[in-house]
């Protein structure tokens, strides 16, 4: 194993891909969203790649105007559990909200995956955004949660979830047949957590996980998200649009853990990144052409609309200016919201603009060209400040993974920057993330004691 820090990657998997036409491709499986024989392809080939984790998004903010890639598809951690069983190495990241959910039910969903995969499962905390205001209709509530509350919620659940996942000890399961004993009760240790919003007892209805427990991920950008992540997260899954976007946010994250107790290595930031490769620069346009001639101007406003809240794009044109349109503040992703008022308030954009700067994960115009061009971006990135890695969200699946793989990786290896092979067989072990300590386990006295 080197010493020499080195990018992490991983990827995220959303059927044909995060452009919203990319199962209109001629070569593309249209039902890919919900193959999981495909998932499981896709995640053997990053895993070839020798990616760190394969992530699986997930949205409960959905309608039928959503894009046609997250309308039709599997709950996130159960198709982890199947990726898993489909690999040997690669990590595997679902995505559950602490918004619509119970702190029980997703500490023992993931401390089973973690156990299943031999401890390479990873949760990505999100508050569910509602840019419509229509998710709560789904889980018998009249309204949706505003913003800063549901990071207050995200912060106790959080808490409890960790907690529970320390009910027992590392040996607490004895199995003694002679004596009975099938636990040591002195190991196993009830929550009984009381807060503002959650009431739980415990103890967990499952055991210590390999990784003592799964690897948190977070994706909030905004004053609370970043807080939360300061104080919780181990990864952080950005997507700023420039480098001087992400060196600002980099060292502003990683400025807040002192206040927690944390030092900086304990958190990751990968940013999101979606390029478009080609061996040579033409290769590359072309392939992005392709990808625009698939979009359908109705399918592209109603996706912009539903993103950026609820104002109904439809009535517009693909090239109205965007500083025509009536936009109103919405209770949905704050962070996002912004940058897309600044965007608005700075460039001189249509609609149509607009869309293909929000759709596209990373808008840097040298992450769309040669495998050179792509991996010297990373490099500089990775190397000035800006990002402890990347999260591969491809445009157009697979074609888009087996060209990063096949061209890409190669180049970050010669330099010495990436692996060239796996030293671990779980997540924490990739990522360079220590196993945390049960917080009831009793500690080795001082050698000066003992």
């Amino acid at each position: 194993m080197s010493d020499a820090r080195q990018i992490k990657i991983g990827l995220y998997i959303v059927g044909t891909g995060m452009h919203i036409g990319s199962w209109r491709l001629p070569q593309a499986q249209a039902d890919a969203s919900i193959d999981v024989g495909f998932y499981k392809k896709i995640a053997q080939e990053a895993e070839r790649g020798l990616f760190d984790a394969a992530f699986i998004a997930d949205s409960l903010a959905v309608d039928e105007n959503s894009h046609s890639q997250i309308l039709n598809r599997f709950d996130p951690t159960v198709l982890i559990t199947a990726i898993a069983g489909a690999t040997s190495h690669i990590g595997v990241v679902a995505t559950a909200s602490t918004t619509y959910n119970e702190p029980y039910n997703l500490a023992r969903q993931f401390a089973s995956v973690d156990i299943i995969s031999g401890g390479r499962a990873g949760w990505n905390v999100v508050t569910t955004a509602d840019a419509t205001g229509l998710t709560a209709l789904n889980f018998s509530r009249k309204e949706h949660l505003l913003h800063d509350d549901r990071y207050k919620i995200a912060e106790e659940f959080i808490d409890v979830v960790k907690g529970l996942w320390d009910s027992w000890e590392e040996d607490a399961f004895i199995r003694n047949k002679e004596t009975g004993e099938f636990y040591n009760p002195e190991k196993v240790h009830l929550l009984n957590y009381e807060g503002e919003f959650f009431q739980v007892r415990g103890p967990l209805n499952i055991g210590r996980t390999p990784q003592g427990h799964p690897v948190l991920f977070q994706a909030g950008s905004s004053n609370p998200g970043q807080e939360l992540a300061a104080r919780t997260a181990e990864v952080v899954f950005s997507h700023k649009k420039s480098f001087e976007e992400a060196k600002d946010f980099y060292k502003e994250l990683k400025g807040r853990m002192s206040k927690y107790g944390r030092r900086e290595d304990e958190l990751l930031i990968l940013q999101g990144i979606s390029p478009i490769i080609g061996r040579t620069e033409a290769e590359a346009a072309e392939k992005a052409a392709l990808l625009d001639s698939t979009v359908i101007q109705e399918q592209a406003l109603r996706f912009l609309s539903g993103y950026v809240g609820n104002v109904d794009l439809t009535a517009y044109s693909l090239d109205t200016p965007a500083s025509q349109v009536a936009w109103r503040e919405v209770n949905s992703i704050q962070s996002d919201f912004d940058r897309i008022q600044k965007i608005i308030r700075e460039e001189d954009l249509t609609i149509g603009e607009l869309y293909s700067k929000i759709s596209n994960v990373s808008s840097d115009d040298s992450l769309r060209g040669t495998p050179e061009q792509v991996a010297d971006t990373l490099t500089y990135w990775f190397e000035n400040g800006a990002a402890d890695g990347f999260i591969f969200v491809p445009p157009a699946l697979p074609d888009s993974l087996t060209d990063f793989v096949e061209l890409v990786v190669p180049i970050l290896q010669e330099r010495g920057i990436y692996r060239t092979e796996y030293d671990s067989t779980t997540l924490r072990g990739h990522l360079g993330l220590s196993v945390p300590v049960n917080r009831y386990a009793k500690q080795p006295l001082p050698a000066s004691q003992i």
